[in-house]
């Protein structure tokens, strides 16, 4: 059975695994705070339906209330341990959602799909302020094929001990301003986390959608080039995973393993 992906913008995708629909960190709105959508339309409402949503850490442009809002009432929503007491406002959606904290190490069922909570090597506390109690999380959902979607972190130790063998890894390889803090992982951190991983293709997220307000003039390329630039690396460091630069709203399929 194909497993597809479909990228709706930064660090938000729908993966379609035997007959299961996830969605990834979604944002899906036009304007967030002081950050605006400069690229590609935005998500369909059809992209807010799905069996299963994954949250991997706090930060707004991650967990965007505003767009858990936006979800068929009842969908199951997976968010780091400690979200609940972290995020008060939180708390409201839970009784339209059905909000279950896990960690790393953990796993969810949906139907004929397993979804299994990774560590991520990233600040996952709710800024500006919260307290640095609830760790961000990347998930691995397991069915026809494993694929990783890693949130946002940093290459760390273990992190192919942690993730285990996988098919498809979504990859952030840039961010929403022209400057990535060492907790993140760039176009070239990107492409060595595939030589750890080793997938048998790999996805670039989280770049070349928000970027805030004024700053178009400054730095375009850092907006623009990351995915180019994660092809260009992962063809020298990890020729032999085969990479999809997916276009806002495009798909790619993988046959299942």
């Amino acid at each position: 059975m194909p497993v597809e992906v479909t990228w709706w913008g930064h660090a938000t995708a729908t993966v379609r695994d035997s007959g299961v629909t996830v969605l990834t960190d979604p944002l899906l709105v036009r304007r967030m705070a002081h950050l605006r959508r400069r690229r590609g339309s935005l998500p369909p409402p059809a992209a807010a339906h799905a069996d299963v949503v994954l949250v991997s850490h706090l930060h707004a442009d991650h967990l965007h209330l505003g767009s858990l809002t936006l979800l068929t009432p009842g969908t199951r929503v997976l968010l780091p341990r400690g979200a609940l007491r972290a995020v008060p406002r939180l708390r409201r959606l839970a009784s339209l959602l059905r909000l279950e904290e896990v960690g790393p190490g953990e796993r969810a069922a949906v139907r004929d799909v397993t979804v299994r909570a990774v560590p991520a090597a990233h600040d996952g506390r709710r800024l500006p302020y919260g307290p640095r109690r609830t760790p961000a999380l990347g998930y691995v959902v397991e069915g026809a094929a494993r694929t990783y979607f890693a949130g946002d972190t940093g290459l760390f130790d273990g992190m192919a001990q942690a993730v285990g063998a996988i098919d498809v890894a979504l990859l952030p390889v840039g961010g929403w301003g022209p400057w990535l803090g060492p907790e993140h992982l760039d176009a070239e951190r990107a492409a060595e986390a595939l030589v750890r991983l080793r997938p048998r293709t790999a996805v670039p997220v989280h770049y070349g959608t928000y970027w805030p307000i004024g700053m178009d003039a400054v730095r375009p390329h850092e907006f623009h080039a990351p995915g180019d630039e994660f092809v260009r690396k992962a063809g020298m460091l990890a020729p032999g995973v085969t990479v999809h630069r997916l276009g806002h709203g495009e798909s790619m399929t993988l046959e299942g393993a």
